[in-house]
């Protein structure tokens, strides 16, 4: 199931496995169908046209329903979409989520109290909205008859994993010399690697578990005198740690923490400034549309509206960060 705006990779990459596997095998062990939920061909976000054989309106079913969809999810749960999953749940089918898919699945109340995945990006967003589930900040997530997926190239490893658990492990990694998959990732691998940035910059362990703390206690601060204590280090060294790392202090950047969560609740949810402002450390909801209009560039109600447009269709200048 493509739903617009989907990304490019995490679709290709989750069927390529399967695709690969049915070569190696020689012989049809998968097969899929691309849906929309119209006739209509679906545009990635990369702007990409995928043309697809099937619509909700058709009486097909399958052994596994796989929604991908990336921004602004809540625009596509409709009652059809949410009947039609429904009914394969009913009729024994597997249901996954890849990139923010496991919202739709989630509000068409399909995944009560199981452990699920989303790009890291909306973490926040999905643990306000659907509580009751169990969120794991991991790359993707097999919870009985659901499985969730945080996107990109993880798509491929939980493909990969599919294939050994139906096919073995000799096939699973055929299958992933063939695609030149490097090392094939556990799910309970986090979504982003702590101990390494991908250009090579790595920050201080004391400084990270500073930044980590902050991550932690977005709803209700701690002070910089509360992490030093943590940590076991002065204030002093705190403050040279930020300062030298990041340019900025450690009350400066654990604003800006606060700020980028309430984005992502901004532009993610339906949540009430209000709500996001005491969700985020924030006293007052003026206190905190002024700070938010002074970092990004624009107030919280007109990034609500621009927020939920996919890059490549903004209109620019975009806002930027401070």
């Amino acid at each position: 199931m493509l739903l617009p705006d989907f990304n490019v990779t995490a679709a290709f990459g989750f069927i390529d496995p399967f695709r690969a596997a049915n070569y190696l095998r020689g012989s049809g062990l998968y097969s899929w169908d691309f849906i929309s939920l119209n006739s209509q061909p679906v545009v990635a976000s990369n702007s990409a046209r995928i043309e697809t054989e099937v619509t909700l309106a058709e009486k097909k079913t399958y052994d596994m329903i796989v929604v991908n969809s990336s921004w602004a999810p809540e625009r596509f749960e409709t009652s059809e979409l949410k009947k039609w999953l429904g009914n394969h749940l009913r009729n024994g089918a597997t249901l996954a989520g890849i990139d923010t898919g496991a919202f739709v699945l989630a509000a068409a109340g399909l995944m009560h109290r199981s452990r699920a995945t989303v790009h890291y990006e909306h973490c926040a967003a999905f643990k306000e909205l659907y509580p009751a589930c169990v969120l794991e900040e991991v790359l993707y997530v097999i919870d009985g008859d659901r499985l969730t997926c945080s996107g990109g190239a993880a798509s491929t490893d939980l493909a990969l994993r599919l294939v050994q658990i139906q096919h073995g492990l000799e096939l699973a990694n055929a299958s992933a010399v063939y695609l030149f998959k490097g090392r094939h990732r556990a799910g309970n691998e986090p979504q982003v690697e702590h101990d390494r940035e991908p250009v090579g910059y790595s920050m201080p362990a004391k400084l990270r578990e500073a930044i980590v703390l902050m991550e932690r206690n977005v709803e209700e601060p701690l002070s910089p005198a509360e992490i030093a204590a943590t940590l076991s280090i002065s204030q002093r060294q705190l403050q040279r740690l930020f300062k030298r790392s990041t340019g900025v202090t450690p009350v400066r950047y654990g604003i800006n923490v606060r700020l980028n969560r309430a984005r992502g609740l901004v532009t993610q949810t339906d949540m009430s400034v209000a709500e996001i402002a005491s969700a985020c450390g924030f006293g007052a909801t003026e206190q905190f549309s002024r700070s938010y209009s002074a970092h990004f560039g624009v107030s919280p109600s007109l990034d609500r509206i621009e927020g939920r447009v996919p890059f490549q269709f903004r209109a620019y200048p975009t806002h930027i960060s401070a």
